[in-house]
């Protein structure tokens, strides 16, 4: 090793959409944090930090989803429909390391659905610098080194959580030491591949605080404040089948981050940056209240008088949730309860290994009302074994319910048990970038088609919700003008008003049944769903009393 030199790369993405808010870096960081502390020279490269974005075809795996999105949809019942390359080029991101020279280049593969990504980012940046060693972490190449491996520009793989696998491996690399010695070290030997265990970061505290410097916070920024991550654990106690850390995943297990680190951390965010929103990428925050209390009551005077917005946007546990809990929660700043709900269908609670949470749920609903908070509620469709039914009935609990509906088609994470049950049962998919929501990997007791219904009803309850929150009258049913199509005939005042032009379009759906959208021509044209599924929708409007999502609004029939 020539230098001591390191860079660690956030590769880009390619999909229909991307939540900047959740890409911060954080892992990178925690990673450059320790290698800073053994005296190497580091610097991040974020591949996303940047609003560049194109357009691309869709990829070849994608073709079945065409159908669902292939055509531009103007209204608030939208989903997806131009993908995209979001962030540099790859060849940029090779410049980049061009220009720094490092002697070993770290690359983060969270996610099996963009790993295609990372292996091009390796490819390029081995292109534009050839004498680099490039290593690869995180979940994917954790999951699978063998394949990440195959990759002829990745000369390691770091498996499990890398902070110490890192420094070691450049230690290692600068000292000429044996290799094979380095813990969770993956890497080509002749013809063998030399394969190591997952290594866990056994004591948190060991940790530094992450190297927050690295990260272009500019970029992160919502009104000219900077938006940070923090971690507060890893891993999980419960035992979720479709999550690709719980405590029956491959994943280490559940452990926490003394009190004094995170408030230290946060800190010295506050301190150095103009910070106006914190997410706490933790679904058991509250889990342990002492902790939580403990933590809380530090921030008090860190937070105190600087109008920081707090959330846990993984999803809360609702059963850790108490009076006391948000009654610190809201005068911490925090202003939405994000609420892991699952479902509400015993049978597919079990299949999931979750517990029947709904009265929990209600109690946290009712505590987020009484102290103005809103709240968001995620729920899970289109999983093995899960009917249509079960989920409408879901989307159906939920429109009565003072909430945003946050409905995520399932997919098969790696290590999950869900992803195992999933191989046994011939249902993967073909392509490792189909293993994400939006190309509705599993076609079984719910079809792709009756998937992407539910996950249109959602956006249609959550519209009436809004309706209700603006005190606006929900449209009475009227027929369609002219034939079914609508052939001849142009809407282009609905492409005016989004709102108004969704109105309309809503009260035509609750006529008919048939979810429609209208192209930036003023084309009206019929998406393609499940009509015995919207029919069933309608029919059970009739027992339904919508609520909205804010405080104010009372409960409102469809």
């Amino acid at each position: 090793m020539e230098n001591n030199r390191v860079v660690l790369v956030q590769p880009p993405v390619q999909d229909f959409y991307l939540t900047k808010k959740r890409t911060i870096p954080y892992g990178l960081a925690s990673i450059a944090s320790h290698l800073i502390d053994n005296h190497f020279d580091v610097t991040i490269i974020d591949g996303l930090a940047t609003p560049k974005s194109r357009t691309m075809d869709y990829p070849l795996p994608f073709s079945h989803v065409k159908p669902f999105f292939g055509k531009k949809d103007l209204s608030a019942f939208s989903l997806f429909h131009e993908f995209r390359h979001f962030g540099y080029s790859y060849e940029h991101l090779g410049n980049l390391v061009r220009q720094q020279a490092p002697a070993v280049v770290g690359i983060s593969s969270l996610f099996t659905a963009y790993a295609d990504q990372a292996m091009e980012t390796a490819q390029a940046i081995k292109r534009f610098y050839p004498q680099t060693r490039i290593v690869m972490g995180g979940h994917h190449p954790t999951v699978f080194p063998k394949e990440t491996l195959e990759c002829p520009a990745v000369d390691f793989v770091l498996r499990g959580e890398g902070e110490f696998t890192m420094t070691a491996l450049c230690k290692a690399l600068k000292g000429g030491t044996d290799l094979k010695k380095v813990a969770g070290l993956c890497f080509k030997d002749g013809e063998t591949i030399h394969i190591c265990g997952p290594v866990w970061v056994a004591d948190l505290s060991t940790l530094p605080v992450p190297a927050s410097h690295l990260v272009n916070h500019a970029f992160y920024s919502r009104n000219k404040r900077a938006s940070v991550s923090v971690v507060c654990s890893r891993g999980c106690p419960m035992n979720c089948s479709y999550c690709s850390v719980s405590a029956t995943s491959s994943h280490g297990r559940y452990r926490q981050r003394p009190v004094e680190a995170v408030a230290a951390e946060i800190q010295t965010l506050v301190r150095e940056k103009a910070v106006g929103f914190i997410d706490f990428e933790d679904e058991n925050l509250c889990l342990d209240k002492t902790w939580f209390h403990s933590l809380f009551d530090r921030l008090t005077p860190v937070l105190k008088g600087k109008n920081i917005e707090l959330r846990a946007m993984n999803g809360l546990y609702p059963p850790s949730i108490d009076e006391p809990v948000v009654q610190t929660m809201k005068a911490s700043g925090f202003k939405t309860l994000n609420l892991a709900l699952g479902s509400t269908d015993p049978v597919q609670l079990n299949r999931f290994k979750r517990r029947n949470v709904i009265s929990a749920f209600e109690n946290a609903l009712g505590l987020a009302q009484k102290y103005h908070l809103e709240a968001v509620s995620y729920i899970i469709g289109a999983a093995p074994g899960q009917s249509a039914t079960q989920s409408l009935n879901d989307l159906l609990y939920l429109a009565q319910k003072r909430t945003l509906i946050g409905f995520s088609v399932f997919y098969p994470a790696p290590g999950s048990l869900d992803y195992q049950r999933c191989a046994d049962q011939g249902l993967l998919p073909d392509r490792f970038n189909q293993i994400r929501s939006t190309a509705f990997p599993i076609d079984d007791t719910t079809t792709r088609t009756e998937a992407v219904t539910l996950l249109r009803l959602a956006r249609i309850i959550n519209f009436i919700k809004s309706l209700i929150d603006s005190k606006e009258e929900i449209p009475a049913p009227r027929p369609f003008p002219g034939d079914r199509k609508g052939v001849g005939k142009n809407f282009s005042g609905l492409v005016k008003d989004r709102r108004d032009g969704s109105k309309r379009l809503l009260q035509w759906f609750l006529h008919d049944g048939v979810i429609r959208g209208i192209d930036p021509g003023g084309t009206v044209y019929e998406h393609t769903v499940d009509s015995r599924l919207t029919q069933r929708f309608l029919n059970a409007l009739s027992h339904c009393r919508f609520a909205g999502i804010k405080h104010p609004g009372k409960p409102a029939s469809v």
